[in-house]
């Protein structure tokens, strides 16, 4: 081939059909008929019949094709005009947005910041905002945090991210809940668009409370979501990404009333939120997706189980390395000291109470209170109730209790509302709750009857009784033993708690001057104008009977038992209100409050208050129970201290087995001893009686006056006369 130098011909498939007879198959043979234009004697094969399925398959796909373009046509108009609507939405709304810095603190009202008396905050009322932060200023660990768990693709897309929101979706149905109900897929821009109310602002016309305003912010809808695109897509256009993220830092509700990252940093591990570490800026992000759930100051367990979740997020998108991650949870987030001490609920809520409500419940200023509060005897009344209860109450039991500690001028220093200590806005059962005192009343009968010129050493006779009340009938009082002492001394009428002494004495001086004494020592109730005033059938709040006993112990002079020391607003160096003191007028002289502190003393050294006489001082005191046994009392106080304990059922219904004795001086021992840990011990401002000696005031030494024993028959003869009508 290659020799003969000829050019080869093509090569060429074999024909499919032979050649008719009689004709070559070489180049100089007749060529091929040519293929008939309909197939007749043509090459092309008829296709075979198919059955009329073809037709039918001809129509629909015509049928199908003709929809799509019809779809088409109208999806794409559709979503043109939609995207129209969306622009000129997002056009308005961009024109109505202000600077990022007028976004960082809308606050409708201030915050109220509560100091105890070291200067140390304690609790906090309102919204505390601790001041604007920026996307570049706070803790990379805190910013990584909130990005890994909130919005992970957040510096990428356009501030709506429509797979998120799908998936929410499913999420939710699959879960039994509205499409909207639940997960919301929101991005981080979406989430500010609902912290800004869409740009709505609050009114109070519109919505009552700011929470409703708020609550009416958050709700999850068809509509507010589609509201929310236009509105994330101006805030995209208007500021960059960090700013959208700076309004978040400082706008997100974080629980325990604090609004932004600043102030639950400050809040819960008293730091600023550029110094928090990973596990803490991971507990803070944690708060976003339920703020008071997962608050650390409601249960830390649940906070530091959050935030281990969040932990591995930001370990997995990079944030973390696989050491940082693992030590973030070897070390997780710890309360600040201040903030796990969580003391004063209820002490905080009446000091919010004592002051003008513009400048604490509806303050729009931010404002800082400085309280009496001791910390230390906060927290010894709060564990001494707990213990006492777990020790000898039964499993189940709904009894509840009250403490106020107090000092001798008025200083409310400790305050338990109820069993329930950690608690803001609960029912206060020390200053709320008006009870009948029993025979923790009667110390102001025996403080009549000194005043009077009555001595200890009288004479009074317990026996049975018979008064004649106008209007009521005869009326007969009983003793708690049923056992009638005969003649007895005051000393003895009071520590035995005996009740027809202590009407015949009331009787004998003049109810009037009864009741004028005790509302002189701040019993501000409606006392009650019948004979049985002296057994306590009047309701008091406890704070106000330990406030009386203060007065008692502090020589005879009433108290205003106050909390609020100074309010000041923040950034304000003189103080808008300040309190010195609680003490007021002279009631009794204190020479009879020193024999009356004498003869309380010996209700707790032999008397109806012996399980509250304490190991290492002198005490005073009086025990209470009120009829059918709905109320037990005992208030009472060493010399650097008041205390006073009540015990009852919020529904009034009887104790079982349980008297002023009993369980309140159980407490009240408790109490006083943890509270007086560490003070040496000072003896009672108390004259001691002696008959036929000079009377001394014990502590000092100093002689008083001259005072003999006196039989009492002889001073309330005449007194007795025309209240009695006779004797069982």
């Amino acid at each position: 081939m290659s020799g003969s130098g000829r050019k080869q011909p093509p090569l060429r498939a074999d024909r499919r059909y032979g050649a008719p007879a009689g004709q070559g198959n070489g180049r100089g043979g007749a060529k091929p008929p040519k293929r008939a234009a309909n197939g007749g004697g043509g090459r092309r094969r008829a296709r075979p019949a198919r059955g009329g399925g073809g037709l039918l398959g001809r129509f629909f796909g015509g049928l199908l094709r003709r929809l799509l373009r019809l779809v088409w046509a109208i999806g794409w108009r559709l979503t043109a005009m939609v995207a129209i609507v969306v622009a000129i939405a997002a056009v308005y709304y961009y024109s109505t947005l202000p600077p990022v810095k007028d976004l960082l603190d809308a606050r409708t009202r201030g915050s109220v910041t509560l100091l105890d008396d070291n200067g140390t905050p304690f609790a906090w009322r309102g919204e505390t905002f601790g001041g604007a932060v920026t996307a570049s200023t706070v803790s990379p660990n805190l910013k990584n945090a909130i990005i890994a768990t909130e919005d992970r693709r957040f510096y990428h897309h356009f501030g709506v991210s429509p797979r998120g929101i799908i998936g929410a979706m499913l999420i939710n149905m699959r879960a039994g809940r509205p499409p909207f109900q639940g997960n919301g897929g929101s991005t981080i821009t979406q989430q500010v668009a609902k912290l800004l109310c869409l740009g709505v602002p609050y009114d109070s016309k519109v919505w009552k409370t700011e929470a409703a305003y708020e609550a009416d912010c958050r709700q999850e809808t068809l509509w507010r979501k589609i509201r929310e695109v236009p509105y994330a897509l101006a805030m995209e256009a208007k500021y960059t990404k960090n700013e959208i993220l700076t309004v978040y830092l400082n706008r997100a509700y974080l629980g325990a009333g604090t609004r932004g990252f600043e102030a639950a940093a400050e809040r819960y591990f008293d730091k600023h939120a550029s110094d928090v570490t990973p596990a803490e800026g991971a507990m803070l992000a944690g708060l976003l997706k339920a703020p008071s759930y997962y608050a650390p100051t409601n249960n830390l367990a649940r906070a530091q189980e959050r935030a281990n979740v969040i932990i591995d997020l930001m370990q997995e998108q990079g944030y973390l390395t696989l050491a940082q991650a693992q030590d973030a949870h070897d070390h997780p987030a710890e309360l600040s000291k201040t903030a796990a001490q969580k003391a004063g609920g209820y002490f905080a809520d009446w000091v919010m109470d004592s002051a003008p409500s513009f400048l604490t419940t509806d303050t729009t200023e931010d404002v800082t209170i400085s309280t009496t509060l001791d910390q230390r005897i906060q927290m010894a009344a709060e564990g001494a109730m707990r213990d006492v209860f777990e020790a000898k109450l039964k499993p189940g039991s709904k009894v509840q209790a009250a403490i106020v500690v107090m000092s001798p001028d008025g200083a409310v220093r400790g305050m338990v509302g109820g069993r329930t200590s950690q608690v803001s806005g609960a029912f206060n059962r020390a200053t709320q709750a008006l009870r009948q005192t029993g025979s923790s009343f009667k110390p102001f009968v025996y403080a009549a009857a000194l005043e009077a010129g009555m001595k200890p050493t009288d004479t009074v006779e317990d026996a049975p009784l018979t008064i004649n009340v106008p209007g009521s009938g005869p009326w007969s009082p009983k003793d708690f033993e049923k056992d009638y002492k005969g003649t007895v001394t005051l000393t003895t009428a009071l520590k035995l708690s005996l009740n027809t002494a202590a009407v015949r004495i009331s009787e004998a001086v003049g109810r009037d001057k009864v009741r004028r004494i005790a509302t002189d020592f701040g019993i501000n109730s409606d006392l009650a104008t019948g004979p049985a005033v002296a057994l306590g059938v009047s309701e008091v709040t406890l704070l106000d009977m330990t406030g009386a006993y203060a007065g008692i112990l502090n020589g005879g002079t009433s108290v205003k038992p106050y909390g609020l020391v100074k309010l000041t607003l923040n950034g304000d160096k003189q103080p808008l209100a300040t309190q010195d003191g609680g003490l007021g007028q002279r009631v009794i002289s204190q020479y009879s409050a020193g024999e009356l502190m004498y003869m309380m003393n010996q209700v707790i050294e032999s008397g109806t208050g012996v399980r509250a006489k304490l190991p290492d001082r002198q005490a005073a005191g009086k025990t209470g129970t009120t009829q059918e046994a709905r109320d037990a009392w005992f208030v009472g106080f060493t010399a650097d201290y008041v205390v006073g304990v009540w015990l009852g059922n919020d529904d009034n219904t009887p104790l079982t087995g349980v008297t002023g004795g009993g369980l309140p001086a159980d407490i009240w021992h408790e109490t006083m001893v943890r509270i007086d840990q560490g003070l040496p011990p000072r003896p009672l401002p108390m004259i001691v009686p002696d008959p036929g000696m000079t009377p001394v005031a014990q502590g000092n030494g100093a002689p008083m006056e001259d005072g003999a024993a006196h039989t009492l028959a002889d001073r309330i003869i005449q007194g007795l006369i025309g209240s009695l009508t006779g004797r069982n």
